[in-house]
């Protein structure tokens, strides 16, 4: 089977391969064989809320099998009540990392449940930040701090190792409440609200995980929104739903190990904002958040990154919560 694509395959394109039975992505100029290897991991691939307000604030953590769907269950509890983390998350198989609205930061161990721990604290304080990591680094960025001042900083820490962060760089501009998330190598910030100037943004950055430095422009999003909800696997990072000015259904999707603008995804099955997303190789959840009638939300939606399409019912969060954060052990940066 040739791996030259006919003419106008868009990027981001899936195939199987009908000589090798591979999956395939189209990058650039050509098919690239997707890595479809699913790690081991301890007590299964799950998901993990944590904070949020209800709409008071709460330091609630709770968590379910990305694989089987349902409700979630009671986890523990966080060392701070936290309303605004906002995707200011990260995690490696073993360890998930939740930095609050103030500097501090808290971590878990995803395969067991129990109350957080006190992990160290970030160089600011900052809430509807970004957060993507790989198995070894985590990265904050931007968010507010304080409200309403938005900043460009980001942060950086070693996820097995507790300690305070460290300076990383700067985002293209100050940026909060954007999607975000990761391939092994390449964190991404999606659309979210600029102050420079003032508003919602369609414009997309990225970073490599591994270095230090400040975000480089990725292209721009279908359309500039905030409040936007993020997961990938290794491939591709999808951007779900989202405040334009109202609350959306609309998703769009990009390849990470490219760059180029979004291209449309499908929809979800309820308009949501300041929800929060996580990931499996194959499956994104969209958890809590607020709808169009500006209602906070339990309800979790879940979609296949692989096809696209439409989201469907997956269950429901212990509380209807917005500004909370969500993580696993089995995104796209690991």
């Amino acid at each position: 089977m040739s791996n030259q694509p006919p003419i106008g395959v868009p990027q981001g394109a899936i195939r199987l391969n009908t000589d090798s039975q591979k999956l395939e992505f189209y990058a650039q100029d050509r098919w690239y064989e997707m890595a479809t290897d699913v790690p081991t991991v301890d007590g299964g691939e799950r998901a993990v809320c944590a904070g949020g307000s209800a709409p008071a604030l709460v330091d609630t953590i709770d968590f379910a099998s990305i694989a089987s769907g349902g409700n979630f269950a009671d986890f523990g509890d966080l060392t701070f009540n936290s309303g605004q983390p906002a995707r200011n998350t990260c995690a490696s198989r073993t360890r998930g990392i939740i930095a609050g609205s103030t500097n501090a930061i808290d971590f878990i161990m995803i395969a067991t449940t129990g109350s957080a721990q006190d992990f160290g604290d970030m160089t600011y304080s900052a809430s509807q930040a970004q957060g993507c990591s790989n198995q070894t680094r985590g990265i904050f960025g931007g968010g507010y701090s304080p409200q309403p001042s938005i900043v460009n900083t980001i942060n950086f820490i070693t996820i097995a190792a507790e300690g305070d962060a460290l300076d990383f760089g700067d985002l293209i501009d100050d940026t909060r409440g954007a999607a975000s998330y990761a391939s092994p190598t390449r964190g991404v910030i999606h659309a979210g609200r600029f102050s420079n100037p003032v508003g919602n943004t369609n414009v997309i950055q990225f970073m490599q995980i591994a270095t230090t430095g400040n975000t480089q422009d990725f292209g721009d999003a279908i359309i500039a929104r905030d409040f936007v909800s993020g997961a990938s696997n290794a491939t591709r990072g999808v951007a779900a739903g989202g405040r334009i000015p109202d609350s959306s259904t609309l998703m769009d999707f990009t390849t990470i190990a490219t760059t180029g603008n979004a291209t449309g995804f499908g929809d979800l099955r309820e308009e949501n904002d300041e929800g929060s997303g996580c990931s499996s190789s194959t499956r994104m959840l969209v958890t809590g958040g607020t709808n169009a009638s500006s209602s906070t939300i339990n309800t979790v939606q879940y979609l296949s990154i692989i096809t696209g399409g439409g989201s469907v019912d997956f269950g429901d969060l212990t509380q209807g919560r917005q500004h909370h954060t969500a993580l696993s052990n089995a995104h796209g940066g690991l």
